[in-house]
């Protein structure tokens, strides 16, 4: 839609800027933010930078990487790979080596993203998805997953008008994606 290539477009000068990113996504459900998040994701995944996208449940985790892992079907070369408390100790080993050395390009997961253990090679761009659900120190944590900070992107559902947005998320850009 419009909308999304707009959005896309604002990211993508974010991108361009001395300071990394801190942008709220907005749009209802079926808007097609997962898209521009995969989206910006390669374009992270392009100039050599890893992203990870934070849900606030498994179900939302698994849904994102379903999609996503859909969508990347044709370009073989990107890594996703889904990370959630679920995730078996035996299943983890081999996605922690990957995401130390960079073979992981996208990482996908729950709180787990958070845990100490859990260390990029190059992170550029923390997707989180109702940021809201997620507390503070929380959120912060995913700052300090890179020597340099990460461009942060924020999506959600929930309609918030933009005074109140610009209040609550004083820090953030925002962009709302209103066509289905």
């Amino acid at each position: 839609s419009d909308d999304q290539k707009n959005v896309c477009n604002e990211i993508f000068r974010d991108f361009k800027k001395i300071h990394p990113a801190n942008r709220l996504i907005q749009g209802d459900v079926g808007s097609g933010k997962t898209v521009v998040a995969l989206l910006t994701a390669l374009l992270a995944v392009d100039n050599g930078y890893q992203a990870c996208i934070m849900a606030p449940t498994e179900i939302l985790a698994n849904q994102h990487y379903e999609t996503i892992s859909k969508l990347l079907e044709p370009l073989s070369t990107v890594n996703c790979q889904l990370l959630t408390g679920s995730t078996t100790a035996k299943q983890r080993q081999p996605i922690h080596e990957q995401l130390r050395n960079g073979e992981i390009n996208i990482l996908i997961g729950t709180h787990a993203l958070i845990e100490d253990r859990v260390q990029f090679s190059n992170l550029g761009l923390v997707i989180i998805d109702e940021q809201h659900r997620f507390g503070v120190e929380q959120r912060a944590k995913m700052w300090t997953k890179n020597s340099q900070p990460p461009h942060i992107l924020v999506m959600t559902a929930t309609t918030i008008p933009r005074t109140l947005a610009m209040t609550v998320y004083g820090d953030l850009d925002v962009s709302v994606i209103k066509q289905l």
